[in-house]
């Protein structure tokens, strides 16, 4: 079972380091670190998006620091391999059920950002690096989807130190490149235009985050037993039915209305993209 946790683990890392840069916080740093915010602070963007990516892939060395050390536990536990899968499956049911908002339930979200005043008080390297390293342990800020709990889960059901380290520092770089996709923002125009565009993709990556959730809960369901994976396949595909029905229904009654999910961060994200353009 842990041979399969490692890949599970990989995943729900990559998707839900990707997923995160659609958080108030990710969209306000392709907001202030891009070429053209660098360029009115008298900086080089080249030099800030380094220390920007070596702060958040410092960042993710300390959260998988962190997820080793519960690694060691488990490993000491010396839990059976069915213990780690109905643990793995339980976690990953609750990653859905948190990130469709199912009857209103959600894992608890932290609401920080990071302090703007920092691009007006210090240095490039140390407010990019500061910004990388708090964004890249994941938990410092606002977390958008519950697969960032889902891969902490995983990583300690690995019983692996290294690994819990590897993934923690996969989650920390990815968080960290995300600056590079502002790279070609360098007029006003530009920025408006990207982060339209940008806003728009949101709701479908997250669905790729919930789909790799359901894929991750799938997987082992199926690892346990045949009967368990066709009971939690036929659930998700019940449930998949009802959702889609339920849109169907709200979109003959709310003409108009957005029917995207899921809804975590969607209103601050349309907040913080509204200032944007503001500016």
């Amino acid at each position: 079972m842990t041979l399969w946790i490692i890949p599970l683990a990989a995943l729900v890392t990559v998707v839900s380091a990707v997923r995160s840069t659609w958080s108030p916080c990710g969209l306000s740093m392709l907001a202030c670190v891009t070429p053209l915010g660098e360029k009115g602070r008298g900086n080089r963007f080249r030099t800030s998006a380094i220390w920007f990516v070596t702060g958040g892939t410092a960042g993710g060395v300390v959260l998988g620091l962190c997820m080793a050390a519960l690694a060691v536990g488990v490993h000491a536990l010396a839990l059976s391999p069915t213990v780690v899968g109905v643990t793995a499956l339980t976690a990953s049911a609750v990653a859905v059920g948190s990130d469709t908002g199912l009857g209103g339930f959600h894992l608890p979200v932290h609401y920080r950002q990071v302090n703007e005043r920092w691009l007006d008080h210090f240095r490039p390297w140390v407010y990019a690096a500061g910004f990388g390293w708090q964004i890249g342990t994941g938990l410092a800020t606002y977390i958008t989807t519950a697969a960032v709990y889902l891969m902490v889960v995983l990583a300690a059901l690995t019983g692996n130190p290294v690994w819990a380290i590897a993934l923690g520092s996969m989650f920390g770089l990815v968080r960290g490149m995300s600056v590079l996709v502002g790279r070609h923002i360098t007029t006003p125009d530009a920025l408006r235009d990207f982060h339209l565009r940008f806003h728009t993709l949101g709701p479908r990556v997250g669905r790729v985050t919930l789909a790799a959730e359901v894929a991750v809960a799938v997987a082992v369901a199926w690892l346990l037993s045949p009967m368990v994976g066709l009971c939690v396949t036929g659930a998700f595909g019940l449930a998949g039915l009802a959702g889609l029905a339920l849109v169907r229904r709200k979109t003959t009654t709310h003409v108009g209305e957005s029917l995207d999910f899921p809804a975590v961060g969607v209103a601050g994200e349309g907040q913080v993209l509204e200032q944007v353009i503001a500016r």
